[in-house]
């Protein structure tokens, strides 16, 4: 019997990645996720409008330091800003939005800015899940899964990329309840390393309205 079980455990640990069943990659997505404290990495976006058949790249960096700070840095568009500081999300967008800044809180329904774990949280509760193929994203072997919500949500679909090798996530597709397609590939990711602290703070410059979101969802 101690042979059978010995047998059929190396079995299991020498399938290949994509022989894994959706919800065990993502599990391991979960697990790895787990462990993360700070994470760093550049960014490509893809914005495609399956209508007009538009697509819109940027590029730039991101920082995270636990699960309610972040950092979104744009160099294409230059200058546009998304920095959650723990207490509110700011949104400086100048290329599409010049003059004004938004404030986003949770009291205003605001959300809680997590780009790594903003699907690794209860998934197996909140998506139906199935396979979506296996793919090279920036040099790396990974295994994609569709998620779809159960419950209505502001998307209607995602993929995430899941490495084989250390279950981080490296790409992500969400389609939106519009048919907005958005695409997030990262690169040079590093985990668990230094983060620039000052990047989490955000001071709006001068001259900019800033739009509060709380504020204006109590005069109503």
């Amino acid at each position: 019997m101690k042979v059978i079980l010995s047998v059929a455990t190396a079995l299991v640990l020498t399938l290949p990645l994509s022989a894994q069943t959706p919800e065990a990659t993502i599990d391991r997505a979960v697990k790895a996720y787990a462990k993360v404290k700070t994470a760093r990495a550049s960014f490509e976006q893809t914005l495609t409008n399956p209508l007009t058949g538009n697509t819109q790249i940027a590029r730039g960096e991101f920082q995270q330091q636990g699960r309610g700070r972040l950092a979104i840095n744009f160099t294409e568009p230059k200058g546009d800003r998304i920095v959650n500081d723990g207490r509110a999300v700011w949104v400086y967008t100048p290329s599409s939005a010049p003059g004004q800044v938004i404030k986003l809180s949770p009291a205003a329904g605001g959300p809680n800015v997590d780009l790594l774990g903003t699907f690794l949280e209860s998934p197996r509760g909140k998506y139906t899940m199935s396979a979506a193929g296996s793919a090279l994203v920036g040099g790396r072997k990974t295994t994609a899964v569709t998620l779809v919500p159960k419950q209505p949500m502001q998307f209607t679909k995602a993929t995430v990329w899941i490495d084989d090798a250390d279950a981080t996530l490296r790409q992500l597709e969400i389609t939106d309840n519009m048919g907005l397609v958005r695409r997030v590939r990262l690169t040079k990711l590093t985990l668990n390393g230094p983060v620039d602290r000052a990047a989490f703070t955000f001071t709006p410059p001068a001259g900019v309205k800033v739009y509060d979101q709380a504020a204006m969802a109590g005069t109503r």
